[in-house]
């Protein structure tokens, strides 16, 4: 059974990140630098029929978020579909469209987070660039802690979508028009770095992945840029879609910002002008409070453990204000995390709340070999463990078998197993992640897992 599947995806808690805006975001489309490019006229860019209906289905826009330079966030809404999307032609799909190719693949489904790698603007002949860019996206994101420790719950799939031109429009500039299978575009609401999507072809492309808990768009494109929608409406259940340059090496940190919403539940740390105080009740994420230091101690609440402590992106774990978009009436736990600005580590909250979410998907044990399989001495057992260090225990009928200790890979006619030939025995495992980057004793409980096999002479 999956541990995932637990996030109800709501249109109104879509949210999308864009990079390095050297302006404020208007609230319309249009500035002087002239009109953002419009689709060519033809029939690639006629919508279909259920196309329309996924626009429909998907309402009037998304809210997104868009980074200046000097790391500051601001907010704009975005329309839901890209003018931009070209599907394939009746006669068919091109050769090689929606392949999928396995870039990491550490286990089961069942037992694995399941990222889904698309492109976009790469045509037939670019399809082997695209191989590249996407596994080089994933070891962008393995970077950056926890994912680095925990490289191993994660399964990569890679889905090719085949473009009729290369490239993304608005690359180099925003009259660049090009007709693509996901309709990417930069310049999106007239912000040059946010480069958005249509939601819909994304949904269709990630339908042919063996599973999908996070979709990861790759764009052909050197330019810096990229959008993370939050909580997208899918009927496929994955928590978020990021879009990033397939070209640009810091291009994945929006990637890891967007996952810090979809996978660890996370607020945005950020405020900006005009919000005002905030005045309303306790937040639900785990990074942002309306209580201060000495009101977390005594009400043993969010992140009152990790009070004093050395934070891997710099400073103390305290509480400083501003949050949530609001400069007053809410705390953060560090100055400046990746949930303020790019190009930062999570925070020791922050990187909890990662791994618990993690755990939510993946287990913290797995093995190739069924559980429902009778085991018999000609038999061996493997075991997937989520990370270094992950304590390993076997046992017989209860009683620890203690040569076995830690070890992965175990031969059962090691067993000392007495009694009739009908007999049946009860072999169990049990691996727990003994990681210190967990505090929370209620998250612990997640970082344990158990399989058991029957097992006979």
């Amino acid at each position: 059974m999956r541990h995932g599947r637990f996030l109800t995806t709501t249109l109104a808690g879509v949210t999308a990140l864009a990079a390095l805006c050297s302006c404020p975001v208007p609230a319309a489309a249009a500035a002087a630098g002239g009109e953002p490019p419009r689709p060519a006229t033809s029939a690639s860019a006629t919508p279909s029929a259920s196309a329309s209906a996924d626009a429909a289905r998907r309402g009037a826009g998304h809210q997104v978020e868009a980074f200046a330079e000097d790391g500051s966030i601001s907010r704009a809404r975005v329309p839901a579909a890209s003018p931009f999307a070209s599907p394939q032609p009746l006669a068919g799909p091109a050769a090689g469209d929606g392949t999928v190719t396995p870039v990491i693949r550490n286990g089961s489904t069942d037992s694995k987070l399941d990222v889904v790698v698309i492109g976009d603007g790469y045509t037939a002949a670019e399809q082997e660039k695209f191989l590249t860019d996407a596994a080089t996206k994933w070891q962008e994101i393995t970077a950056v802690e926890p994912y680095t420790t925990y490289r191993s719950l994660f399964n990569v799939w890679a889905v090719q979508a085949v473009s009729t031109e290369s490239g993304v429009s608005g690359d180099p500039d925003r009259a660049t028009v090009r007709q693509t299978a996901l309709g990417s575009y930069f310049w999106c609401e007239d912000v040059e770095r946010l480069l958005c999507v249509d939601t819909a072809a994304v949904d269709r492309y990630a339908a042919k992945a063996p599973q999908a808990d996070l979709v990861l768009v790759v764009a052909n494109s050197a330019k810096y840029g990229g959008a993370g929608y939050n909580d997208v409406v899918s009927p496929l259940g994955y928590s978020g879609i990021a879009t990033v340059s397939g070209g640009n090496d810091r291009s994945g940190q929006v990637a890891v910002h967007e996952t810090g919403h979809s996978l660890g539940l996370l607020a945005d740390e950020y405020s900006y002008d005009g919000q005002g105080t905030y005045n309303g009740d306790e937040p639900a994420e785990a990074n942002i409070t309306t209580l201060t230091a000495d009101q977390l101690r005594r009400t043993r609440s969010k992140w009152y453990r990790w009070l004093g402590r050395t934070s891997p992106d710099g400073g103390t774990v305290g509480v400083y204000e501003g949050g949530g978009y609001y400069p007053t009436g809410l705390y953060r736990p560090t100055d400046n995390s990746i949930m303020r600005s790019l190009g930062r580590e999570f925070n020791l909250p922050g990187r909890e709340a990662m791994i618990a979410g993690f755990y939510r998907y993946a287990a913290a044990l797995a093995s190739p070999t069924p559980t429902t399989t009778l085991l018999t001495p000609a038999d061996r057992l493997t075991i997937e463990l989520p990370a270094p260090g992950t304590r390993l225990r076997w046992y017989l009928d209860d009683h620890e078998v203690t040569a076995w200790r830690d070890r992965a890979a175990v031969a059962v006619s090691e067993l000392h197993l007495i009694g009739p030939k009908s007999l049946r025995h009860r072999l169990t495992a049990v691996a727990t992640d003994p990681t210190s980057a967990v505090i929370d004793p209620e998250l612990r409980t997640s970082l344990t897992d158990t399989l058991s096999w029957s097992v006979r002479r």
